[in-house]
């Protein structure tokens, strides 16, 4: 999420121009890191869709389910299945556990998609999304412990630093977007894609055994 439409439009395109350096690279050297390569697309696209939120003035249309349900239910199950799919044989025990949150995370937030109606608005330089969670602190550490959990026990260097930058920036943007001061979530996204660049352009690591 960023301040403006615009502000969004470009941020996502350049986040997006990432991802598909991300998803060539990784074709070629790292088949198996694709899904992870690929989630600069899916953030770039997801900074585009709420550009058209924002020209909307927000609302209950197709753009703002569209980006809820990437933001909700997809990213809780992407990033823990993506980074299992990379992970050196040691950490794929304990990655069981953040799956297991993301499966059931994504699939509690997909029911709330499907059984309320979520709205967003304009206020000051952010927008908001309000659709009531149940039991939200719960969804709330399932979902940070899918994404960002994931990440921290991934057993790679470069996701583990991507997993703390994370953590640190979605404290400060949740700080910043509660203020309703500025949104800065996409600089967010941009720096990760960055990280998850250098990443796949990076050796495999040997393969290991348990």
């Amino acid at each position: 999420m960023c301040w403006s439409a615009t502000a969004d439009l470009v941020a996502g395109t350049a986040i997006a121009a990432v991802g598909a350096a991300c998803v060539t690279r990784a074709a070629r050297t790292r088949p198996r890191a694709l899904p992870l390569a690929a989630l600069p697309l899916l953030l770039g696209a997801h900074q585009i869709i709420e550009a058209v939120i924002w020209n909307d003035s927000g609302g209950r249309g197709p753009a703002v389910v569209a980006w809820a349900v990437i933001a909700l239910p997809l990213l809780p199950l992407w990033v823990p299945a993506g980074v299992l799919c990379v992970a050196p044989a040691r950490a794929r025990r304990r990655l069981a556990l953040p799956l297991v949150c993301g499966v059931v995370t994504s699939a509690a937030l997909a029911y709330v998609l499907a059984t309320r109606t979520l709205t967003a608005s304009v206020r000051g330089h952010t927008m908001a999304y309000e659709i009531g969670l149940p039991h939200a602190g719960w969804l709330i550490a399932g979902y940070l412990l899918a994404t960002i959990g994931s990440l921290l026990l991934s057993g790679e260097a470069y996701l583990v630093l991507l997993g703390g930058l994370v953590a640190v920036a979605a404290a400060g943007c949740t700080a910043l977007w509660r203020w309703e001061f500025i949104s800065t979530w996409c600089a967010c996204a941009a720096v990760c894609s960055v990280v998850l660049y250098v990443w796949v352009r990076r050796p495999p690591p040997a393969p290991d055994s348990d």
